[in-house]
């Protein structure tokens, strides 16, 4: 495999080398269900997407685990305040998700657990590290993880114990830890929180810790060890390096590289749910194409910053037009392309050195755009043969990033732009014969109606106006 990556770990470009020949294990860190998803949320589900394909496309089978934090301090106090059951707050925000990575085009993740479907891998971990000296109990169900018993705490960011800050949202019960850098592996229910988000166990009852729930999860569904572990760049410290730590502590191999895609941002600061400069999916979906979202998303190499602006989505949709628009003219010309034929197109020699250059996907689109350059000459040429070459080739660079206009994924998605253009073509239509029939030409209004009934266009008379509706398609 020729394919490399950037190790967080050891802060260097390597070789990509699978544990398991043709195989590749990646964890990645989903979501944590408290609320509606925005941008910046799916900025590392594209990136890996994009991963994922490129690997696919290498013809390596591709296990990829997304978890599920479905049980946490904010989604309790989240649901609280909305008054509703931890645990349906969370399916809530659960399928908004869902519905945002199927939008964008994200494969489905090879499996995605809960949380709060791995309970008892997680206390089996937790007993482990407290055998091995790793963690200890301060009763009524506190477990956790001694950072001092395990020298190479700090190793994934390159930090000094000394030099850390004890870690943030353990203040609870920050007094009966042995250390104030020590963190929770499991937590005391605290007073008002719902008796059914604690699980029994020999520690005592209450639930889990962020850090453990991943560690657990990656074990039971990828094993001791494998190959990739990734997420944004926000989760390197604490909640990595605390897997990290108590993964090896445990005596796991656990990750052989760390990837992270940078942040989304807004004016140079992070975009996120704390700072309230979220762009929020729904909203942003309901006035763009899913697909020119994609594009903004996978246009920037993973690990660069993606300042977020007012000219992101719209240099970002004339782009997308320019591609989808040479598909489309191109396929009018020489007919539709098999999308097995797309999948087997052999790529240009510089797009797949700039993919297995650490997935430099600016790179790649510069050699995508002079196979658009060379497609439209050759249509204006009128040299079929050249251009359907072209239009194999740039569909099979654009499905490596998950942006093929002829996938089905795209082509049957909605796009308001067109239903709005049509009615708003109709609704003109139907004024003009309006004030035709006010004016009691009644031949001009017939016209009108025959014109649309043969554009397709069933038109209903009604007190309230005339409403119209697309015939039957089926006929006689």
């Amino acid at each position: 495999m020729t394919l490399h990556l950037y190790d967080t770990a050891t802060r260097s470009v390597r070789e990509l080398v699978p544990r398991e020949p043709g195989k590749v294990g990646i964890y990645l860190c989903g979501a944590t269900v408290q609320s509606a998803p925005h941008v910046g949320h799916l900025r590392p589900a594209v990136a890996f997407d994009v991963l994922r394909r490129w690997l696919t496309r290498q013809g390596v089978d591709v296990t990829l685990i997304r978890n599920i934090t479905d049980v946490d301090d904010k989604i309790l106090a989240k649901a609280a305040d909305a008054g509703r059951p931890w645990w349906a707050h969370a399916a809530i925000y659960e399928r908004a998700f869902t519905a945002a990575y199927d939008a964008l085009g994200v494969l489905p993740a090879t499996y995605e657990p809960r949380a709060t479907q791995n309970m008892p891998q997680m206390i089996e971990l937790m007993e482990r590290l407290v055998e091995r000296g790793h963690a200890y109990s301060t009763g009524g169900g506190n477990v956790w993880f001694d950072v001092r018993s395990w020298p190479q705490y700090g190793a994934l960011t390159r930090q000094r114990l000394e030099d850390l800050n004890p870690e943030p949202g353990d203040d609870g019960a920050g007094s009966v830890k042995r250390d104030p850098h020590d963190f929770a592996l499991w937590k005391a229910p605290r007073p008002g929180e719902p008796a059914t988000a604690a699980w029994e166990t020999p520690f005592g009852r209450g639930r889990p810790g962020w850090h453990l729930e991943c560690s657990a999860m990656a074990h039971r569904y990828l094993g001791e060890a494998f190959d990739i572990h990734g997420g944004g760049l926000d989760l390197r410290f604490p909640h990595h390096e605390n897997e990290q730590a108590q993964s090896r502590a445990a005596g796991y191999g656990f990750a052989d590289r760390w990837m992270h895609s940078a942040w989304v941002t807004q004016q140079g600061v992070k975009m996120s749910k704390s700072l309230g400069n979220g762009l929020l999916m729904d909203e942003l979906l309901d006035q763009t194409p899913a697909v020119v979202v994609r594009y903004a998303l996978a246009a920037v190499q993973y690990r660069s910053m993606l300042e977020w602006g007012p000219e992101t989505l719209a240099e970002a949709s004339a782009t997308w037009d320019r591609l989808s628009g040479f598909v489309s003219r191109a396929s009018e010309r020489v007919g539709v392309v098999d999308r097995s034929e797309v999948a087997g197109a052999e790529l240009p020699a510089a797009f797949v050195a700039a993919m297995d250059d650490d997935l430099n996907v600016p790179a790649a689109l510069a050699v995508l755009h002079e196979t658009l350059r060379a497609g439209n000459s050759a249509l204006a040429a009128g040299d079929d043969t050249a251009a359907r070459s072209a239009l194999v080739v740039l569909r099979g660079m654009l499905d490596v990033l998950g942006l093929d206009p002829g996938d089905p994924h795209w082509t049957t998605t909605t796009d308001t732009r067109v239903a709005d253009a049509l009615d708003a073509v109709v609704r003109a239509e139907l004024d003009a014969r309006a004030a035709a029939r006010a004016a009691k030409d009644w031949a001009a209004s017939d016209a009108i109606r025959d014109r649309l009934a043969a554009a397709g266009v069933v038109v209903q008379d009604s007190p309230d106006g005339a409403r119209w509706a697309l015939a039957d398609s089926k006929g006689d």
